[in-house]
């Protein structure tokens, strides 16, 4: 047997056992523990943390958006928890539409931002609380509030960041990554049947086709003008200007402040400050929320304390993109 039939061979080998390995790890990842070891949870619901006393009848809810806005599937997976959790995140926003002693949110931000679906069902809902509670918003960005991290906070009453927050990056992406050119240079070859034209369409080993491109163009196009609309909503401008800054570049603090994308300079402690005195609750008690102490969200903590930080969120990214190309409000620089 030549040698270019042994590193044939020998690569189409590595790509079996790889994607044996990725089914494998993908299982796992995504397994709920929390339903396979429901017997041992001994708490339901969201949990309540004091950050400053006061009046347990006029409260301000601190709720936290960190990491890349994924839904991933899983709620008790072993990466479910590292940056982010969306089924945890929303049932902390339906918590705070229902509980009557909560008067008013603030929602601190740091995150790249993520999928179109995921962050438009925040964006409703912050929509929702608004208009059926009238409770008010402020949101408090962190390091970073780009892409997805803007979506939702448009609809808030005030947006507060630093000037050195990172923000913009206003609009939305798709990628895939094609190793076709790849395989073909060690001799594996893939063989696709299917039922359409377009069923196999940015296919990681098949020619990407102008057709293609104008499809998913179409789509992300829809994205964008939703983004728009978003925008021109929740900050009072005209279309027209929201799509001469939104042309996926990012800002910094400073420049927002002057392109009317935020209203104000501050940190957390200065928007909960802010919240206070402008809608007289300077006696307010200042709650957020943590994760139940399930089996499986012990687990999730554990994963986050060995994944860590970004290269957590990386991996939580890799996992996900497996599932193929999506649009995404994300800023991916």
């Amino acid at each position: 047997m030549s040698g270019k039939r042994w590193i044939a061979l020998g690569v189409a080998l590595v790509l079996f056992i790889t994607s044996v390995s990725i089914n494998a790890v993908t299982t796992l990842f995504t397994t709920n523990l929390d339903e396979v070891f429901a017997s041992l949870d001994t708490t339901e619901g969201l949990e309540e943390s004091v950050l400053e006393p006061g009046n347990s009848s006029e409260r301000i809810a601190v709720i936290d958006l960190t990491g890349t806005i994924q839904d991933t599937g899983e709620q008790g997976g072993l990466l479910s928890n590292v940056g982010y959790n969306h089924t945890h995140f929303m049932n902390q926003l339906n918590s705070v539409k229902e509980d009557s002693s909560i008067k008013a949110i603030v929602l601190s931000v740091n995150t790249p931002g993520g999928g179109v679906v995921e962050s438009a069902q925040i964006h409703d809902k912050l929509v929702e609380i608004k208009e059926e509670t009238g409770k008010t918003i402020y949101v408090s960005m962190g390091a970073q509030a780009t892409s997805g991290g803007y979506y939702v906070a448009a609809p808030a009453d005030k947006i507060f960041a630093s000037k050195e927050t990172m923000t913009g990056s206003l609009g939305v992406i798709l990628q895939s990554v094609n190793y076709g050119k790849l395989a073909e240079q060690f001799g594996v070859e893939f063989v696709t049947v299917t039922s359409g034209e377009f069923k196999d369409m940015l296919s990681p080993t098949g020619e990407v086709k102008q057709e293609d491109i104008e499809i998913v163009e179409s789509i992300l196009n829809d994205s964008y003008d939703g983004f728009v609309d978003v925008i021109a909503n929740g900050r009072g401008m005209s279309q027209e200007r929201v799509r001469e800054i939104a042309d996926g570049r990012i800002y910094n603090g400073i420049q927002a402040l002057e392109l009317g994308l935020i209203d104000e300079y501050g940190y957390e402690e200065d928007v909960i400050a802010a919240l206070k005195e402008d809608l007289e609750l300077e006696g307010a008690q200042v709650i957020n929320y943590t994760m139940t102490n399930s089996f499986g969200s012990l687990l999730s903590l554990q994963a986050n304390k060995v994944f860590g930080g970004l290269e957590g969120q990386v991996l939580s990214e890799f996992m996900n993109r497996l599932g193929g190309p999506r649009p995404m409000y994300l800023y991916a620089g």
